[in-house]
């Protein structure tokens, strides 16, 4: 059970004192928590912050607890809603549970103890889905989580993020360097979850002309200007009903920072030469290599645009922030890029792809993979296939079995067992999810848990049937 997630707990009441008693018993067990008199301001806040559990009153003024929950449920269909009763209706508690609720308690709460193992019981659930889900998303056949790929705490962070964001209508920055993979993450937000079969348009913000950015973000009409010789669909409209991924967003000019603003705020567009309006409803994903907040506290970014946009931030480490990743890209890439092949990377290529610092990140090492592979001998990969700017930037002889940084043939294994090793604990031993999540075959897994003696007698078999 992910025991680090940290549950958002809303509470929804028209009785102060019943929204009170909740959150002093949520805060106890650690939970973030959030209030709302009545369904609609709970709606409005369910819309800027999802919540991972809802306990709501069934009779409030204006909008029902059943109209509620079941407004909840086409919202946040993976979020927990149990409904509070002090009306002893359990007639009406079961047919909440007919719309979706967890389960219902009567208030007042008596004795206090029962609201407290409630609440964490609907945790403890919301906890075991996440981390099942997260371990059976990671190998979806459709996606492959778009070339997502590594065993570190932080890149676990962020396909845990993937998992929780996938879901939800709420505006998402993505930030790290470039080559970290911003796109990548974005197309698994999108999909990952409910809006996969919807639109995802990708507009590369640092690309688009300056002239042109507004006609091609809203559209424009016949004789708007001169060479429109036809009306033509912006790209929000083209999103509309699913997600537009505003690549390096820190690159708009000013005067479009302020047009955006607008849009995302009404959630509507102006085509350029028409006096009308069209509503869009559109999931917002940016994503930078800057420091937007340094910007927008200097004046080149507008600060109401980046607090609209930095609701959820997803920030992606570099790949010199975690290292132990890279053997396992490596032979990711190295199983796209040799089509079946039986090639290898020698200990001394390993060792300098190791040590160097990735400047431009895991795009880099795929183009390095890529590269010696079309240039090799199709059997291994050697430290001098490697390209100039790693092999000039590593020092030592590369031909000696340690590096003046003191990484050893013995420490390369040891991350490779670890790298393994932690995999496998995460799937339980499934061979096949393992295999996928280090990205290589089950042929290579197999020669792999064999050596390093990861899962006892269990692998012996198949490793023979396979030589």
């Amino acid at each position: 059970m992910n025991d680090d997630l940290r549950i958002r707990l809303l509470i929804v009441d028209d009785e102060e004192s019943i929204r009170q008693l909740c959150m002093t018993v949520g805060e106890a067990l650690g939970f973030t928590c959030m209030e709302a008199d009545g369904g609609e301001s709970a709606l409005a806040l369910l819309e800027e912050q999802p919540a991972h559990v809802i306990l709501t009153d069934m009779v409030m003024p204006n909008m029902s607890g059943l109209t509620f929950l079941e407004k909840v449920k086409k919202m946040l269909p993976r979020t927990e809603v149990a409904v509070m009763t002090g009306h002893g209706s359990v007639e009406t508690a079961v047919q909440a549970m007919k719309l979706g609720a967890y389960d219902y308690i009567s208030k007042p709460f008596s004795p206090l103890e029962e609201l407290r193992l409630f609440l964490r019981r609907m945790a403890e659930k919301v906890r075991l889905v996440e981390e099942n889900e997260f371990l059976r998303e990671r190998v979806d056949t459709e996606t492959e989580l778009h070339g997502i790929v590594g065993a570190s705490a932080k890149i676990q962070d962020v396909l845990r993020m993937i998992s929780r964001l996938k879901d939800t209508h709420t505006p998402v920055l993505i930030t790290g360097e470039s080559g970290t993979g911003k796109e990548l993450v974005a197309r698994a937000i999108h999909f990952r979850g409910s809006f996969a079969k919807r639109p995802f348009v990708a507009v590369d913000c640092g690309a688009l002309v300056p002239t042109l950015i507004e006609s091609e973000l809203f559209g424009y009409e016949k004789g708007a200007f001169t060479g429109a010789v036809r009306a033509r669909t912006g790209l929000f409209q083209s999103a509309n009903g699913g997600t537009i991924f505003l690549d390096e967003i820190g690159e708009l000019p000013q005067e479009m920072q302020a047009k955006l603003l607008r849009v995302l705020q009404e959630k509507e567009v102006r085509p350029v030469g028409s006096n009308q309006k069209i509503k869009v409803d559109v999931r917002v994903i940016a994503a930078t290599n800057r420091d937007l907040e340094a910007e927008y506290r200097n004046g080149t970014f507008r600060k109401d645009l980046y607090f609209r946009l930095n609701v959820v931030t997803v920030h992606l480490p570099s790949l010199r922030e975690r290292r132990s990743d890279v053997p396992m890209l490596a032979h990711w890439f190295l199983e796209r890029y040799a089509r079946g092949g039986a090639i290898q990377i020698t200990t001394a290529a390993m060792k300098s792809l190791l040590q160097y610092d990735w400047p431009g990140n895991v795009r880099e090492l795929e183009n390095c993979i890529e590269r010696a592979v079309a240039l090799g001998d199709r059997r291994t990969i050697d430290f001098n296939d490697l390209p100039p700017s790693i092999t000039s930037a590593v020092p030592g002889d590369q031909g000696s079995d340690s590096l003046s940084s003191g990484l050893t043939t013995t420490d390369l294994e040891d991350i490779e067992r670890a790298t393994i090793e932690r995999v496998f604990e995460q799937v339980k031993g499934d061979k096949a999810l393992a295999g996928k999540m280090l990205g290589i075959s089950r042929a290579t897994l197999y020669r792999k848990l064999k050596r390093y003696n990861i899962g006892g007698r269990e692998v012996s078999a198949p490793i023979q049937a396979l030589q």
